[in-house]
């Protein structure tokens, strides 16, 4: 089923971006307009705005999630994630290029719904409410593998000791880790109810922009054998670029920000009570082996 709403909406897509530009009554004028970034402010929502769009991209590595899962993972996970990102890539890049072609840069500006009001300047009023649900029900392939892999953080989290056991469980009929799945299903209830849709993008986007930068800076522990060529030069590069987007974004939406940090650090006394005693647990052991 996942992957029939996968196929759906890379479909829709590639559909909506031929027809667009095939039939759709758009203008190329649209992209070469420009509109200046003035002062500091403006480029507060510069950040703020690539904070958002980097969020659409949070899931090019999910697939690492479900990686003990994966049938020959040597070659069968890169593969994915180089290919499922580049398909992104490619379709992120000309949707976005439709929408500026069937709307002036000056029209788009703070506007949300920009696919169905790119539908109906290229095909007309009617076509809004249509591209709005082929839009709603595209994001289902989205929530269904999140469902999926989401909940296999906290699953292995708590295999590992990092989270509470009872999230290892696997239910013994259709062997998922359901008590995961309901904690995911409860946070994303409390997410929904806890402010608008640009507030939770903010809030999700400034959390979840702190972790890359995290990961990548994480290369200069691995074995010098196992990094990559200029690793030091690409990490450094988009660790001071992401900070740089963070630190504006803050500035520009303080609150959200705020609340996303202090997230971020409450998490701090769960993870080292929980690997202070995983240490004691592991320790005992190995002094009653020896």
């Amino acid at each position: 089923m996942q992957n029939v709403l996968t196929i759906g909406k890379v479909l829709l897509i590639a559909g909506l971006v031929g027809f667009g530009f095939a039939l759709g009554g758009g203008s190329l004028g649209h992209l070469s307009a420009s509109a200046p970034v003035a002062g500091g402010s403006g480029w507060r929502t510069v950040a703020l705005s690539l904070m958002w769009i980097m969020f659409a991209y949070t899931g090019w590595n999910a697939s690492a999630y479900v990686g003990s899962e994966i049938e020959n993972p040597r070659r069968n996970l890169p593969l994915s994630l180089v290919t499922g990102t580049g398909l992104v890539l490619v379709l992120y890049g000309t949707l976005n290029v439709l929408y500026v072609y069937a709307v002036p840069p000056q029209e788009l500006s703070g506007e949300i719904a920009v696919g169905s009001l790119a539908a109906a300047r290229l095909f007309g009023d009617s076509a809004r409410t249509a591209i709005s649900l082929a839009i709603a029900f595209a994001l289902l392939s989205s929530i269904g593998a999140l469902v999926i892999l989401g909940p296999r953080v906290y699953y292995a989290m708590a295999q590992d000791g990092y989270f509470f056991r009872g999230l290892a469980e696997v239910h013994p009929v259709f062997r998922v880790p359901s008590k995961a799945i309901v904690l995911q299903c409860l946070l994303a209830i409390v997410m929904v109810l806890s402010g608008t849709f640009d507030q939770i993008l903010t809030y999700m986007g400034f959390g979840l922009g702190i972790f890359p930068i995290l990961v990548v800076m994480g290369v200069f522990k691995l074995p010098r054998a196992d990094r990559p060529p200029l690793y030091a030069v690409a990490a450094v590069l988009f660790a001071a670029v992401s900070v740089l987007i963070l630190v504006l974004a803050y500035l520009e939406r303080p609150v959200e920000s705020s609340i996303a940090i202090l997230t971020v650090l409450a998490g701090l006394p769960f993870y080292f009570t929980f690997a202070s005693a995983r240490a004691r647990i592991g320790a005992k052991p190995k002094e009653k082996a020896s």
